[in-house]
């Protein structure tokens, strides 16, 4: 198999493992916050063991600033996790996920507002179009309080994990898993206060979707990622990002039965569209060191994932 069949490959199934996501958190059963700490316990405990067997700690590259940032990150990343999966419960995974995927979008105006990046009249054009598929893809009539706390709440995600992205494109010469790896255990203590003891006690067959988050989901699903990345150029990891939504909205109609309209059904191509254009330009732009070029950290499109 050629390196760049093999690298869409991993890809392609790291993202629709991505787009299961939503299902493993509703069928645990357990909260928002208590999701995510087992996410980080047992996604822990599966990255630590990979990095372990394949020898990444023997000259991991951290010092105390890249270990603080990716710390920082981490920070972003769990609470950007708990945004997500409370806008799971208020809206719908569908609605939920596209709505996330405004991502890039956020991640243009923090560049411009933290570092003074530019905008170009294009990406201007982009976001607009944007805007108006977010409005269209919301579906949110007056009064309906619920949807607007979905949309609200995925929308405080998506800028959380731009602020992540900011973060770990600053982390050079450290592999991207172990950095993930400190990311997921800044969680554990962030998170311990939040969690219920005696809820989770009763969870029963809720266990084995929690483990599932955290050995598919954050040990298995970035193993793939990651290897993928080294494989792939730029553009087509930014489409194959898409296979996440596309299948999210597929299992979110076959499982639950929730399915989107046909108004907002218009505003998806808008988004993806505009967010693909966005990602492109970006990733073309001159920018740091990723992994496809070294034991580093992943790019912003490349960590697009729940």
């Amino acid at each position: 198999m050629r390196n760049e069949t093999r690298g869409t490959v991993e890809l392609t199934l790291a993202m629709v493992l991505s787009g299961t996501l939503g299902v493993f958190v509703v069928e645990s059963g357990a909260s928002p916050f208590e999701v995510v700490f087992f996410r980080c316990l047992f996604g822990a405990a599966a990255l630590g063991l990979y990095s372990l067997a394949r020898g990444f700690f023997t000259g991991h590259g951290f010092t105390g600033r890249k270990l603080g940032l990716a710390a920082l990150g981490g920070v972003f990343i769990v609470f950007n996790w708990v945004l997500l999966f409370e806008a799971y419960e208020a809206s719908s995974i569908s609605l939920a996920t596209v709505v996330y995927h405004t991502q890039p979008f956020f991640l243009v105006l923090l560049g411009a507002a933290l570092f003074r990046e530019r905008i170009t009249a294009a990406q201007l054009g982009w976001l607009a179009l944007a805007f108006a598929g977010l409005v269209l893809v919301s579906g949110v009539r007056p009064g309906d309080t619920a949807s607007l706390a979905g949309l609200g709440l995925a929308l405080g995600a998506a800028v959380l994990y731009a602020l992540a992205t900011l973060v770990t494109k600053r982390i050079t010469g450290v592999r991207p898993h172990l950095i993930a790896l400190v990311q997921v255990l800044t969680g554990l203590p962030l998170l311990l206060p939040f969690v219920d003891r005696g809820a989770t006690a009763g969870l029963g067959a809720g266990w084995a979707w929690l483990a599932g988050l955290g050995l598919i989901h954050t040990g298995l699903m970035y193993v793939l990622m990651y290897a993928a990345y080294a494989k792939l150029p730029t553009s087509k990891i930014a489409v194959l990002a898409f296979v996440y939504p596309a299948v999210a909205m597929l299992i979110d109609r076959a499982v639950y039965g929730h399915h989107i309209g046909l108004v907002q059904a218009l505003g998806v191509p808008l988004i993806v569209l505009a967010g693909l254009r966005v990602t492109l330009a970006r990733a073309a732009a001159p920018a740091p060191r990723t992994v496809a070029r070294g034991p580093e950290a992943a790019s912003p499109v490349a960590t697009r994932a729940g």
